[in-house]
């Protein structure tokens, strides 16, 4: 029994070992903050000259044996936006609402239909690419329901006055300042029943500096964002005017 619990031991730290090993291969923090956003622009461009909108407007990377995608554009070649904070949006043609857009605030609640992955832009072998590819929320694969009022769009008041902690009391504690930006420059479908098919509106990717960048921040599926890129790739099938009770305060929102 000793022999067995001793092995197991052993394994478990060899194993512990190797993830270890897995999760720091390939990314060195840089100690300049200006190469880490460089490389964050590397590896959108790379993201946006290896990847296309299907007939939904999923992302999908390009096949290098399938010859079905050749007549697909890249989502470099499609009209897109990069606003003063390197975050880029890209609005699906023939996605976008026609009956009653609805403006998106500051501080709406949202109803969002989508993915979202976070990378870190590193340089493996002198060529930098995304790598670490994390789930940060997915509403279509498995059970396909909205997300209603995620805090990384705004955060209620309660949250921040319950909180503990002094990072914490502030709503960029929580909020990912380049998707909120972008996000407002779409349009929401007039409540969409939750239960209706896809057709998502476009992509917004977030380079690190316009997200978390370095800052504390709350920490979503227990994960750290630090340096991390967002690609969203989404639909917001609706909006309303949040209570005032939830509204932050001036304070909070510094």
């Amino acid at each position: 029994m000793k022999k067995i619990f001793l092995y197991t031991l052993v394994g478990s730290l060899c194993f512990s070992a190797c993830k270890k090993d897995d999760e720091v291969v390939g990314y060195q923090e840089p100690a300049d903050i200006a190469t880490q956003d460089s490389y964050d622009d590397q590896s959108i461009k790379k993201f946006m000259d290896e990847n296309y909108l299907d007939v939904q407007g999923n992302i999908k990377p390009f096949s290098a044996t399938d010859t079905a995608d050749d007549k697909e554009k890249k989502l470099s070649a499609l009209p897109y936006e990069t606003l003063p904070s390197g975050t880029i949006y890209i609005m699906r043609e023939g996605a976008q609402p026609t009956t009653s857009p609805q403006t998106i605030k500051t501080d709406d609640v949202i109803k969002i239909m989508g993915r979202g992955y976070s990378y870190l832009a590193a340089q493996t072998d002198g060529k930098v690419a995304f790598a670490s590819q994390a789930v940060f929320f997915n509403t279509i694969d498995g059970y396909a329901i909205p997300s209603i009022d995620p805090m990384y769009y705004y955060v209620k008041k309660k949250v921040m006055d319950d909180a503990t902690l002094a990072d914490a009391k502030k709503a960029k504690y929580y909020q990912i300042p380049g998707f909120r930006e972008a996000l407002q420059k779409f349009s929401a479908f007039n409540n969409l029943p939750s239960e209706t098919p896809y057709n998502l509106q476009g992509v917004i990717i977030v380079p690190s500096r316009a997200a978390f960048a370095r800052n504390p921040h709350y920490p979503y599926l227990t994960m750290s964002y630090r340096n991390r890129s967002f690609v969203f790739n989404f639909q917001i099938y609706g909006r309303s005017d949040r209570p005032a009770d939830q509204a932050q305060t001036p304070e909070q929102q510094q």
